[in-house]
C-alpha cells in the first residue's frame, strides 16, 4: 500500500532497486545530488543533471520535461555517500514559468521495480521558489530511508547547489540550464491544465479497455486515459484549478490556457454526454467530449488528450520492449554463466524458452499498442471532420463554408506530428494564439536526410511556401483589421510564393527588397514595439500614437540574413525577444548555415523560435515523455484554389473595415 507523504515524513524503503517518478503541470528539470552525513556534497562532480545524467546508483532524465523517470540503484552507490537528494527547478525559457506557485503542484513517487508504488509525495507549499529540494534518500544503520522535503529556494538552482556546499554553484546552474535549452527550443508546446475529472475512457478502464496494464513492463499505463490505468502504478497528478484566470500579460509568465478574454466565473458546461458502448467494447467516441466553455475549447482540449494519449501509449510499449529485452539479456547471460547447462541441450532449451518468452512480452505490449491505436484513430475519425477551421486542414470542407470571423480562436493548426510506430494516425499539432514565440521555417539541406534528398532551390521555395500557408492561416482566423503581415524579401527571390498574398490585397504594403527596404521596415516594428512597452508600463495606452496599427503585426523574413547588416540583425533579434509581449511576432525562413558567419551571437535567436521543416521532420518532441514525432507541414491540395478564395474573402473584409 502506497504511503503518502507529508513535508517532513520518513519511510523506510524495501528494495535497493528503485524508480523515481516526477509529474508537474510543466516542464521541469530534475537531478540528483550525492552528499556526505551532513549532506554536504563534494563537489560538481558528484550532481546526476541532464548534462551528466548519470552517476553510481542513479541515473537522471536528459530533458526538462513534465514527467520524469529517475532509475536508482542503492547498491551501487559508494560508500561515502549517505545522502541522495532529488531536485527540480524550472527550466529557462520564452514561455517558462518563472516560479513554482504559478504552476500546478510536482508530484513525486518511489517505486519498486516492478512499478508497485512505495511512497507519494506532492510538493505543496511552494511560491516564489524556482527550486526545491523535493525527496531525501539516507542511509540509516545501513538502511536506507526516503524522506519528503519540499524545500524551496527563490535563489533559483544556484542557491539550491550552493546550500549544499558546492563550490561556483552558479556556474554549474548555468551548464544545468544550457543542457536543457535545446530540448525546450524543440518542445511543440506546453500542455493545457488538466481538471478533476478523467477524460472519455475513465468509466471503461475499470473494465479492461485502453488504459490497462501492458505487462511487465515498468513503463507509464498505455490507455488513452489521461492518469493512469489500473496496475499501472504512475503517479496521479494533484488536481489542477478549473476557475479561469485572467489572460497572462507577459511573455515570461505562465502560459494562460483559458478562453482568450473570457471573464465568465461559471462553471464549464459538461461534455456531451457519449452513447454507451457494447459490453467488452470501448465507448464510441464523440467530438468534444472534454471539458471547455464552448464547443472550440473542448475539441482544443481533446485534441491535445489525443497527443498525450499516444504519447504515453507509445512510451509503454518502448518501455514493454527494453523490458523483454533486458529480461531476455539477462537469462541469456544465465544460461551461459551455468555450467551445467554446457552439458547436454540444457543450455538450448534455456536460450529456447528465454526467446520464446521475449516474443509472447513483445506480442502482447504490440496487441495492447494496436488496441490503443485503433481507438484513437477512430476518434481521430470523429473529430477531425468537427474541428472548426483554425484547427482544420487545408483539404476539410469547412474551408469551403469559411467566413471571416468575429472573434479570434483559442488556436492555431501548424501541421500534424505522428510517431513510427502509428504513422497513420495524425495529431493536429495546435499552438495558442497570440502567438508566445516566433516560428522558424528552415531551408537548410542539412538538417534532416529528408530535407537532404530535396535540390537547394527546390527546398528554399517549399520553405516559403510553408510560410505563406502558416500567414494566411493565421489572417484567415483573425477578425478583419485585427492581424497585418509584413515580408522582408531582400532579393526578390520569393515572388512566386508571396503571388497569393500579393494579389489578393491582404498586403498593406509590397513586399521589401534590398537594404533599404530592409531597415525601413525593421526601424518601423522596432519603433512599435518601444511605444507600446512605453504605454503599457506607464499605464497610457490612450497616449499611443492615433495612426498606430493597434493589430497583431507578423514579420516574414526570407533568405535570412541575405541583405541584414549588423544594426538589422540586432533589431531582428530585439523584435524575436521583445515582440510578442505587444503583438509583434516574428517567421524566419533561413538556413542557420547561411548565418553561421555569425557564430553563438545568433544562438538565443535560433532557440527563442519554434523550428518547423518544409518537409517531413521527427526533430519536435512533446511536452511529457520527449518523443521524437515527425512533423508533417500543411500542404493545400494539389490543383485547390481554397488558399485564394480564404485570402479573397479576407481582403475585402480589410476593405470593408476600412470604409
Amino acid at each position: 500500500m502506497t504511503a503518502e507523504l507529508v513535508r517532513g515524513q520518513n519511510h523506510p524503503l524495501p528494495h535497493a532497486r528503485l524508480e523515481i517518478r516526477v509529474s508537474a503541470g510543466k516542464p521541469v528539470v530534475a537531478g540528483a545530488t550525492l552528499g556526505d552525513e551532513d549532506g554536504r556534497v563534494p563537489g560538481a562532480e558528484w550532481v546526476a543533471h541532464p548534462g551528466r545524467p548519470g552517476l553510481p546508483g542513479i541515473e537522471v532524465s536528459r530533458q526538462a520535461t513534465t514527467d520524469h523517470r529517475l532509475t536508482v540503484d542503492l547498491d551501487r552507490v559508494p560508500a561515502a555517500v549517505h545522502r541522495m537528494t532529488v531536485l527540480l527547478a524550472l527550466p529557462i525559457g520564452p514561455a517558462a514559468p518563472v516560479r513554482f506557485g504559478a504552476v500546478a503542484a510536482p508530484f513525486v513517487a518511489v517505486s519498486d521495480p516492478d512499478g508497485t508504488e512505495i511512497v507519494s509525495y506532492t510538493v505543496t507549499g511552494l511560491d516564489s521558489e524556482s527550486a526545491v529540494v523535493a525527496l531525501e534518500l539516507y542511509r540509516r544503520q545501513s538502511a536506507w530511508k526516503v524522506r519528503a522535503v519540499g524545500q524551496g529556494y527563490a535563489g533559483g538552482l544556484a542557491a539550491l547547489l550552493g546550500d549544499q556546499g558546492i563550490d561556483r554553484a552558479g556556474e554549474l546552474a548555468a551548464a544545468i540550464q544550457e543542457a536543457v535549452a535545446p530540448g525546450l527550443a524543440r518542445t511543440v508546446g506546453t500542455p493545457p491544465p488538466r481538471t478533476t475529472e478523467v477524460r472519455r475512457n475513465a468509466a471503461a478502464a475499470s473494465n479492461g479497455t485502453p488504459g490497462g496494464d501492458p505487462g511487465p513492463g515498468p513503463g507509464p499505463g498505455p490507455g488513452p486515459v489521461v492518469g493512469p490505468g489500473p496496475g499501472q502504478g504512475a503517479a496521479p497528478e494533484p488536481p489542477a484549478p478549473t476557475t479561469p484566470q485572467p489572460p497572462a500579460q507577459t511573455h515570461d509568465g505562465p502560459i494562460n490556457y483559458t478562453h482568450p478574454g473570457r471573464q465568465s466565473a461559471a462553471p464549464p458546461p459538461p461534455p456531451p454526454a457519449v452513447p454507451p458502448a457494447e459490453p467488452g467494447r470501448p465507448p464510441v467516441p464523440v467530438a468534444g467530449d472534454a471539458t471547455g466553455w464552448s464547443m472550440e475549447e473542448r475539441l482544443y482540449n481533446q485534441v491535445w488528450g489525443m497527443f498525450e494519449d499516444l504519447a504515453r501509449t507509445t512510451a509503454a510499449y518502448r518501455s514493454a520492449v527494453d523490458f523483454a529485452e533486458s529480461r531476455l539479456d539477462q537469462e541469456l547471460d544465465r544460461a551461459l554463466s551455468d555450467p551445467r547447462s554446457r552439458i547436454g541441450g540444457s543450455g538450448d532449451a534455456a536460450r529456447e524458452a528465454a526467446r520464446a518468452k521475449h516474443d509472447r512480452l513483445t506480442e502482447q505490449a504490440r496487441e495492447v499498442l494496436d488496441r490503443d491505436l485503433a481507438q484513437l484513430a477512430t476518434e481521430s475519425d470523429v473529430v477531425e471532420p468537427a474541428l472548426p477551421p483554425a484547427f482544420a486542414r487545408w483539404d476539410n470542407p469547412v474551408w469551403h463554408a469559411y467566413r471571416v470571423p468575429m472573434e479570434i480562436p483559442m488556436a492555431l493548426r501548424l501541421g500534424d506530428l505522428h510517431l513510427p510506430e502509428s504513422p497513420e494516425l495524425r495529431i493536429p499539432m495546435l499552438i495558442r494564439l497570440p502567438l508566445e514565440r516566433g516560428l522558424w521555417v528552415d531551408s537548410g539541406r542539412g538538417a534532416s536526410e529528408a530535407a537532404s534528398m530535396v535540390d537547394e532551390g527546390q527546398l528554399r521555395r517549399l520553405a516559403m511556401d510553408t510560410a505563406v500557408s502558416h500567414a494566411a492561416r493565421l489572417l484567415a482566423v483573425y477578425p478583419a483589421g485585427e492581424f497585418t503581415v509584413h515580408v522582408i524579401d531582400p532579393a526578390g527571390s520569393a515572388g512566386a510564393s508571396l503571388a497569393p498574398l500579393v494579389h489578393s490585397g491582404v498586403l498593406d504594403e509590397p513586399p521589401a527588397a534590398g537594404a533599404q527596404g530592409v531597415s525601413a521596415v525593421l526601424a518601423k516594428l522596432t519603433q512599435r514595439v518601444d511605444l507600446v512597452q512605453m504605454a503599457v508600463r506607464g499605464g497610457a495606452s490612450d497616449a499611443l500614437p492615433p495612426d498606430l496599427d493597434t493589430a497583431e503585426q507578423l514579420l516574414i523574413v526570407n533568405d535570412f540574413p541575405h541583405g541584414f547588416d549588423d544594426r538589422a540583425v540586432t533589431q531582428l533579434r530585439y523584435l524575436a525577444d521583445e515582440g510578442p509581449a505587444v503583438g509583434v511576432h516574428l517567421m524566419l525562413v533561413a538556413d542557420r548555415e547561411d548565418a553561421s558567419a555569425y557564430g553563438p551571437v545568433l544562438d538565443p535567436l535560433w532557440r527563442s523560435l519554434l523550428r518547423v521543416t518544409p518537409v517531413p521532420d521527427d526533430h519536435l518532441a512533446d511536452p511529457w515523455v520527449q518523443h521524437a514525432w515527425t512533423y508533417e507541414p500543411p500542404r493545400v491540395p494539389p490543383g485547390s484554389q481554397v488558399l485564394q478564395q480564404v485570402l479573397a474573402q479576407v481582403a475585402e473584409a480589410r476593405r470593408t473595415w476600412r470604409r
